[in-house]
């Protein structure tokens, strides 16, 4: 199948009808995930009398911390599975389970079921996303593909933003199993897009079995420069996941967020527009998503020639002085402030280390090991959710000192750096 790509068109319209068909895919996938992840550990821990479920924090805390690390986990065997039984079957499992188990943890409200629920959304988002990208390699070439993944990791930020903003408070407040119900049509109805449009696109002549996917698992994993960049970079990332966990919590309990309503509502005043808007929980994410979107380029643009490894630290540093200014005080904009802070750090660190990894990999092997570069989620969301709530049950609730918390995770970012800077010393290549 030739791609639109080969045509001999430029930028957005040298891509192909399967190109576009699968960004509208990511962007209805991420705006459901992101839609229910953005108030998720709220509902499930709200008093039943609220609408919520009364689940326990610490519950809630091995849940996250396992359906999270599917999503980073599955595509290792699920990228082998496409390129054998086609992209297509997949998608159309996927989708299936996807919505599935999102509908089920609408109408589910004990422990083991919407546990059961939430594992078969995780599995299909997981057999998801390497699709996508496998799809994408495929449609484009090398004078596009930079264009190509610029408007999917774009798709991407826009779903986490748009639906928060505008879906999450109308539904929540019908009834919070309409947030679910949201998300099973969101993912739902791409089976018919599916169905009728997607295209299953060339795939390699020879696939890649399970067995040589796991021998490729253990071979990088006997890399100890390699495992050792992973170990350190993730400890930064049980920072990023609090994001969906303790600080909506602390939100939720603590922070009184008239200041920025009133100055929001004002503006929309001055624009002639009623409005009684309100900062809540979901909005976290718009913030993180927003500040993505409107600043990336312009961060990228400036440490585009800078050396990776020292620019890393310094988003890491910004990551962790944001998440210091949580414990500064607990005003509204004094929270905002630092959500914008993380932020910046994260689109920072993050490009680097995708860049890093391509560095320090074995020359015949870069492909394999920027594959496998997203274990930093598997350790960082596996032990950031059971470790930010047992925190917050311990410091928050019981001891009522919510700025040791986040002086604890600043600790974590501080240790993060550390361990760069010693593995910068004794372990990164000389040249």
């Amino acid at each position: 199948m030739a791609s639109a790509a080969s045509s001999g068109k430029n930028g957005f319209r040298s891509f192909s009808k399967n190109y576009w068909t699968v960004i509208i895919m990511e962007f209805f996938e991420r705006g459901s995930y992101y839609g229910v992840m953005s108030v998720l550990s709220v509902y499930l821990v709200m008093n039943t009398s609220d609408g919520g479920l009364g689940f326990s924090k610490e519950g809630v805390g091995v849940i996250k911390s396992t359906i999270t690390p599917l999503l980073y986990l599955l595509p290792i065997l699920s990228g082998a599975l496409a390129d054998r039984f086609g992209y297509r079957r997949m998608l159309m499992f996927a989708f299936s389970i996807m919505s599935t188990g999102y509908f089920l943890t609408s109408l589910s409200s004990s422990y083991a079921l919407v546990f059961l629920s939430l594992l078969l959304m995780a599995v299909g988002a997981g057999l998801f996303k390497p699709v996508i990208s496998g799809t994408i390699s495929r449609e484009t070439n090398e004078s596009n593909s930079g264009l190509g993944f610029g408007i999917f990791y774009w798709s991407i930020n826009l779903g986490a933003f748009i639906f928060p903003l505008i879906l999450i408070p109308y539904l929540k407040g019908i009834a919070w199993s309409y947030i679910f119900i949201m998300a099973a049509i969101g993912t739902g109805w791409l089976l018919i897009l599916n169905i009728f449009v997607y295209k299953e696109p060339k795939r390699p002549a020879s696939s890649k079995s399970l067995v040589e996917v796991l021998s490729g698992v253990v071979m990088v994993l006997k890399d100890f420069r390699f495992v050792s960049m992973i170990v350190i970079y993730s400890m930064f990332w049980i920072l990023y996941f609090q994001m969906f966990d303790t600080v909506l919590w602390y939100m939720t309990d603590y922070v009184d967020m008239t200041p920025v309503n009133t100055t929001v509502n004002g503006f929309l005043a001055l624009l002639g527009i009623e409005s009684n808007w309100k900062f809540e929980a979901e909005h976290v994410t718009v913030i993180n998503a927003g500040t993505i979107i409107a600043l990336q380029l312009f961060i990228s643009s400036l440490v585009k020639n800078t050396k990776a490894l020292p620019t890393m630290i310094f988003g890491i540093a910004l990551g962790t002085v944001g998440m210091a200014i949580l414990a500064v005080s607990m005003h509204a904009w004094v929270f905002i402030f630092g959500l914008f802070i993380f932020s910046l750090g994260e689109m920072t660190a993050h490009p680097k280390f995708l860049s890093y990894v391509g560095l320090i990999a074995p020359p015949d092997k870069k492909a394999l090991y920027q594959g496998y570069s997203f274990l930093y989620g598997v350790i960082g969301s596996g032990v950031g959710g059971i470790l930010g709530a047992l925190l917050y049950v311990r410091f928050v609730d019981e001891l009522q000192q919510p700025g040791l918390l986040w002086l604890i995770f600043s600790l974590i970012g501080v240790f993060t750096i550390a361990g760069l800077l010693l593995y910068n010393k004794f372990l990164a290549p000389k040249n």
